[in-house]
């Protein structure tokens, strides 16, 4: 949770943004200040931050509106998988500094300040793939991991850098990113308030791919969102379950878990039309039931 300040030094190292053209305009009739919401590809939402004097940096507004369009998705029969991202500079650069900084304890802790901000990893069912570009930092470290697919660019620089503000990581920094890359790895980065750079992530794991430019990466998202949009709905929750259930439970536990929701598929109609398909050599035609 941690704000990067603009300068002109900083912005004159990255180009203006240049998504893919969109379909539509998801949700007509909903009016967003914070976010970009459309779907661009069949079965994909797009979600895009969008406070860029701010480097969009994450604010309780901000945060509602970004739960808000996933709640849609997630209610929507025809969104398979969703994107989301920021902008060349800056997917986020940290949470805003002036909503907390005159924050007291009992006003913090009364409140449950910034639980809004882990809300999504509860009610999304669907995949989620965070594209990074530029600085991933605070608050924004945090909500890029908060993505079951990370890809980034070149130009990602990932951070959790409280420690600088006499504070912690406080959405799940600490946690998500010590599974991710490891102990030693997460304690040096949060103690010393460190960047971790797009080839480092690479490398130790907390991305699945790095690409050359900003639009090969937020590309790259949406062809996989696509393609994950492309099976069954059933079978992509039930995938991302367990392997979710992986991180709480021990490999006898786990397994026995994945046996049971596997067991449980044959009750549905696309696990008849999955291997009907299959072994008639034709393409699915899936129910989603």
């Amino acid at each position: 949770m941690y704000a990067l300040r603009s300068s002109t030094r900083v912005a004159s190292q990255f180009r203006a943004a240049s998504f893919p053209k969109l379909v539509r305009t998801y949700a007509e009739g909903t009016s967003y200040e914070y976010i970009k919401v459309s779907t661009p590809k069949p079965g994909v939402g797009f979600i895009e931050l969008n406070r860029p004097k701010a480097l969009n940096a994450l604010c309780t507004p901000l945060i509602l509106e970004l739960n808000s369009a996933l709640r849609a998705f997630q209610s929507d029969k025809s969104v398979g998988a969703i994107v989301l991202t920021g902008s060349d500079r800056a997917f986020a650069a940290g949470a805003d500094i002036k909503e907390m900084k005159d924050l007291t304890f009992s006003a913090a802790y009364g409140s449950d300040f910034i639980e809004s901000w882990s809300d999504l990893v509860t009610f999304l069912k669907k995949p989620l793939i965070t594209a990074i570009n530029g600085y991933a930092l605070g608050g924004g470290c945090e909500l890029a991991m908060m993505g079951d697919i990370l890809y980034c660019s070149e130009t990602a620089v990932f951070g959790q850098p409280e420690i600088k503000l006499g504070v912690i990581p406080g959405a799940g920094g600490s946690q998500r990113m010590t599974k991710a890359i490891g102990k030693a790895r997460a304690m040096e980065a949060i103690l010393t308030g460190d960047n971790i750079k797009a080839k480092q992530a690479g490398e130790w794991g907390l991305v699945a791919k790095v690409f050359d430019t900003p639009q090969e990466c937020v590309d790259g998202a949406l062809k996989t969102a696509e393609k994950i949009a492309g099976y069954s709905q059933i079978a992509v929750k039930a995938c991302k379950e367990v392997v979710n259930k992986s991180q709480d439970l021990g490999i006898r536990e786990g397994v026995e878990f994945e046996r049971r929701v596997f067991h449980g598929l044959f009750g549905s109609k696309d696990q008849k039309i999955g291997m009907g398909a299959f072994a008639a050599k034709q393409k699915p035609e899936w129910s989603n039931e």
